[in-house]
Formats: C-alpha cells, sequence, structure tokens
C-alpha cells in the first residue's frame, strides 16, 4: 500500500511533517505486512521518541482505553489496530503547523480483516515531535459509526492498554 498524493507542503517546517510522513509510511507497511509477529515494527519505532503518547478516544475497535504510552505502548497499539485493518491507504493529506506541532488532515481507506468491507474516513491529528520524533499524537475520527460497522464490532472486548488514571 502507497502512501497515495500528498497534498504540498504550504503550511508547516519540515521537521515535525518529515517525521510524520515516515511513520504513516512505516504504520501502513506494519498493517499491510499483518502486524505483530508478521510485521517489522523498526521503521515504525525509528520515529517514535521513547516517552511517546497517543491518546486515543475509547469506544472504536483499536482503541482500548485510549491512552497508549511508550514505544512498546505503541508497538501494543499497532498489533491491535492491524487486527482491526487489512490495508490502510492515505488517500489525501494536508497539514499545518510551526516548530514542533503539526496539524495533519488525513483523507483515509481502511479494508476491515473481520468483514472485508472497506472505509473511507476523516482523521485529523494533533501531533508534537521532540528531537526529530512523535511525542504526542492526538487523532479525532470523523465518522467513528462508519468505522464501527465496517469492521462488524459491537463494543467493548474489555481489554484495557495503559489506562489512563
Amino acid at each position: 500500500m502507497g502512501m497515495g498524493p500528498s497534498v504540498e507542503d504550504r503550511h508547516v517546517s519540515g521537521d515535525a511533517w518529515a517525521v510524520m510522513e515516515k511513520f504513516y509510511a512505516a504504520e501502513a507497511a506494519y498493517v499491510a505486512a499483518g502486524g505483530y509477529g508478521k510485521a517489522d515494527y523498526g521503521p515504525a519505532a525509528a520515529c517514535l521518541d521513547p516517552e511517546v503518547v497517543l491518546h486515543q478516544a475509547p469506544g472504536l475497535p483499536f482503541t482500548g482505553t485510549g491512552t497508549w504510552r511508550g514505544r512498546d505502548g505503541l508497538e501494543r497499539f499497532l498489533a491491535r489496530f492491524s487486527e482491526v485493518w487489512e490495508s490502510m491507504e492515505f488517500l489525501e493529506q494536508e497539514h499545518w503547523g510551526e516548530g514542533d506541532t503539526v496539524l495533519v488532515r488525513n483523507q483515509v481507506r481502511f479494508r476491515a480483516r473481520a468483514t472485508g468491507r472497506e472505509v473511507e474516513t476523516l482523521i485529523l491529528q494533533q501531533i508534537r515531535v521532540r528531537d526529530g520524533r512523535m511525542l504526542e499524537c492526538r487523532p479525532f475520527y470523523w465518522d467513528q459509526a462508519a468505522i464501527v460497522e465496517a469492521c462488524g464490532w459491537t463494543g467493548s472486548d474489555g481489554e484495557g492498554e495503559n489506562p489512563v488514571g
């Protein structure tokens, strides 16, 4: 799966966006290869600060309790994400920001492993980087209902990764 066309950078300095371009490519490759035990996590891990935090909204098939900490936490998240999706393709991307913060608008197409259904959706992300690596990410999914439907998901599986206080 390729990254697809990227919108020309008119809004952000190269550092934060360059980190995210590398991460998005590594993430898509990890999912396409089948996730944990089948895919190489190294390229994704190389984009992550050791203290990285991913703040996911609970209530989706792959988000667990919502907060995933450190490179090990992100590996567990990507493993879970890869169990849900068999492919992801970035169709369009726009980004804005300065210095260590970037806001990214991703139009993404996912294919669910369980159902084979595809869903095209918008994800907005607020990302901070430190020393050339992702430090914090807060994604916002435009159409959570469409994601849940595509996966055939009926609710929480009770797992909790890295719970928040």
